[in-house]
């Protein structure tokens, strides 16, 4: 297939002019203004998927998938409705974790079915398999990919889409992301993962918090040879109007059933760690990640019972009451200015918690990607010491990152 590229103008602010080419294989970036110190602000952004004009041509008479959820839309619409109603042949749709409509527990296997409104097959990637077979791809000539991610290590879309991409690679078809912004890709933090501790929450060597975009991270994946065999996908992409690694974005719809405000998505990158634990990070109340605890916790600032309910159907601490920490009243101006992990939530937790009651499972390696932090917390070492401890690490991250960065950074 023959490279595919787009020109767009973008001003801010009367600051920045730019020209961005980009295609399959290249990048090219001019008169791009650095600035390291500026304060990220809320900006007015196009996603991907509203610059239709820009990738319809790419799926004139193509046999088409999509990698879809709910948060796939374009204004009120469903992708998948708006580009049928423009006569785009989709063939199937392939479902992440939460599944199509965004509704199924964290874990939940999601069956394979058919989509009630439009009749398409629905294949699930997260139950039997969590990548497409041969004969889910073979006959498809491209996918877009169009799922709203959080920017997190352990947020399980990005090794969707890793699985999709390798897939399509294996198969000799094309691959299509349609960007979205990174709600917390304004800083880069957290140990990066050792591969001895790889799992379909934490597949790649970065740090927790990635600061890149899908787009951004599937050029990654790529060009650092991380699909089976060192395959390449034929990637294509469209950027996101309005955007760089200082604007912030406030999601239109939640992520999935247990995001459901900006702050808990700006708490998500810490509050997960939690979910190794004995902890409960709210699952089951109206207010999940936006706060921790546990029946045994000493020296919280509320109590909470965790009850079913959708989205939440069996969680942690189900009918007890947990003494906790309310994070509620937290603005979201400490999280952005730290643009850091805050490790002094677990540390009180782990402090203020009996011994006797194994504070850490085994899901906490997977979810930290190393088995030294558990180790470092329970040696006493302060929240700077164990950030310090993974800085070098970080320096050597930003390196490969900057080589896939489509938009102007955060430093």
């Amino acid at each position: 297939m023959s490279k595919w590229c787009y020109f767009s103008s973008l001003v801010r602010k009367g600051l920045l002019t730019a020209i961005t080419i980009v295609s399959a294989s290249f990048l090219i970036t001019c008169s791009l203004l650095h600035v390291a110190t500026r304060t990220p602000v809320y900006g007015n952004v196009i996603t991907g998927a509203e610059r239709v004009p820009i990738y319809l041509p790419l799926l004139e008479n193509k046999r088409v998938g999509v990698v879809a959820n709910h948060t796939s839309i374009i204004g009120d619409t469903h992708l998948v409705d708006s580009l049928l109603s423009l006569g785009v042949d989709i063939q199937r749709i392939f479902t992440p974790e939460h599944g199509f409509r965004g509704t199924a527990d964290a874990g939940e296997i999601i069956s394979t079915s058919l989509d009630k409104k439009t009749g398409l097959p629905l294949i699930s990637l997260y139950g039997e398999s969590r990548k497409p077979s041969g004969d889910d791809i073979k006959d498809l000539d491209i996918v877009i990919y169009d799922i709203q991610d959080v920017g997190a290590r352990f947020y399980t879309y990005i090794s969707t889409m890793h699985y999709v991409m390798e897939a399509c690679a294996e198969n000799g078809v094309s691959f299509l992301v349609l960007d979205r912004p990174n709600p917390n890709g304004f800083y880069v933090d957290g140990p990066v993962l050792e591969l001895e501790h790889r799992s379909f929450v934490g597949m790649h060597s970065v740090p927790i918090v990635h600061g890149m975009t899908v787009a951004e991270y599937a050029r990654m994946i790529n060009g650092e040879g991380w699909l089976e065999g060192g395959l390449e996908v034929d990637l294509h992409y469209v950027l996101c109007e309005g955007y760089d690694h200082n604007t912030l974005y406030k999601l239109p719809v939640r992520p999935s059933p247990n995001l459901q405000t900006q702050l808990s998505i700006y708490l998500y990158p810490s509050l997960c760690l939690f979910e190794g634990t004995i902890m409960s990070v709210g699952r089951g109340t109206q207010f999940p990640f936006m706060g921790f605890g546990h029946p045994e916790l000493a020296n919280g600032n509320f109590q909470f019972i965790p009850e079913s309910m959708e989205g939440a159907k069996y969680p942690p601490l189900l009918g007890e009451t947990a003494n906790g920490v309310d994070l509620r009243g937290i603005e979201e101006s400490y999280i952005i200015d730290r643009r850091a992990i805050n490790l002094e939530w677990l540390l009180f937790a782990y402090n203020n918690t009996p011994r006797e009651l194994n504070f850490f499972n085994s899901f906490f390696t997977r979810l930290s990607g190393n088995d030294q932090l558990q180790y470092w917390i329970e040696s006493g070492m302060t929240a700077s010491e164990i950030a310090g401890s993974w800085q070098d690490d970080i320096d050597e991250f930003k390196k490969i990152r900057r080589k896939y960065l489509l938009y102007d950074d955060f430093e």
